[in-house]
């Protein structure tokens, strides 16, 4: 019986998780050449390309996307089993690839990070900040936050938090233009949206005695961002629904109030989200669990 080739693997994994062979190399700390002749070799084994190659440009061939998950669990399983061998007394060491939403990444997630970094000074964290949909496998990622109502997936996803959304307008935007009292009253005022909801002009409640409402709304503003909303929340410029984390401290202040407080817009949670292989390296599980613990689970 021929051994898998599990160097090549392992280096292929890693073509894919930095995309780029220089980069793959230097993480590795061999040469270049090397990486490049396991790939190669790889590739002749399985009778298939992995990769596109140009001057410009690396891209997954489709049989290279079919392989990646798995080169990347023999990889993950590698370091894994490396670790596990090691005194349990051993400092964590290595670099851990986390996504996060921006605004939810910049306000509660980089804190965290910082003093998880303190704590251990041997890791590094690449903390990757987008409010767009990513895929972690593509991006290379250890894990990600993802705010959402997770729907059936591959991924494995740990429920951290859940999120209170509000629908808020400023005083003065309410002085001149009156409270909405029931969701249906939305589209006859601005309002601000976000682009990242599908669709996102048209915002759903829940309320008493279990009605459902779902209500197209007119976009004043369109934005992927929920915090850029904020200078025109506060200008009177419309009516937005965003997150306690992105409001809650100009509704303390009364710079915002709360509208339609019976009518609660659909639940999300904070996840925890990671590839499918329960086997991870033990700096990325210390992370993950420093993560839970502070958002208390």
């Amino acid at each position: 019986m021929r051994l898998p080739d599990f160097e090549a693997w392992a280096m292929f994994a890693a073509v894919v998780e930095h995309r780029s062979f220089t980069e793959a190399a230097r993480a590795l700390s061999v040469s270049k050449a090397t990486v490049s002749k396991a790939v190669t070799r790889l590739e002749q084994h399985l009778d298939t390309s992995l990769f596109n190659r140009t001057s410009r440009r690396l891209a997954l061939t489709e049989s290279g996307k079919r392989l990646a998950d798995h080169a990347a669990r023999i990889l993950a399983e590698g370091q894994a089993a490396e670790e596990a061998a090691r005194d349990e007394t051993a400092e964590l060491s290595g670099t851990v690839r986390l996504g996060a939403p921006m605004t939810f990444g910049l306000l509660r997630i980089a804190p965290m990070i910082a003093e998880f970094a303190k704590q251990h000074p041997l890791v590094n964290v690449d903390l990757h900040l987008s409010d767009a949909r990513i895929d972690i496998v593509d991006m290379g990622l250890d894990a990600t936050i993802r705010i959402a109502d997770m729907p059936d997936s591959s991924l494995r996803a740990r429920r951290l938090a859940d999120v209170t959304m509000h629908v808020v307008a400023s005083p003065g935007y309410l002085a001149q233009r009156g409270a909405p009292g029931h969701p249906s009253d939305l589209g006859d005022h601005d309002c601000l949206c976000y682009a990242n909801m599908s669709p996102p002009d048209v915002w759903r409640f829940s309320g008493p005695g279990q009605q459902s409402v779902a209500v197209q709304v007119r976009a004043r503003i369109l934005v992927n961002s929920g915090e850029a909303m904020l200078p025109a929340l506060r200008m009177g410029v419309g009516i937005a629904r965003l997150p306690d984390f992105i409001v809650g401290e100009a509704l303390a202040a009364g710079e915002l109030e709360e509208i339609l407080a019976d009518w609660r817009p659909p639940a999300f949670g904070i996840h925890l989200v990671t590839p499918p292989s329960r086997l991870r390296p033990a700096r990325v599980d210390a992370l993950l669990d420093f993560l839970a613990r502070h958002h208390g689970c």
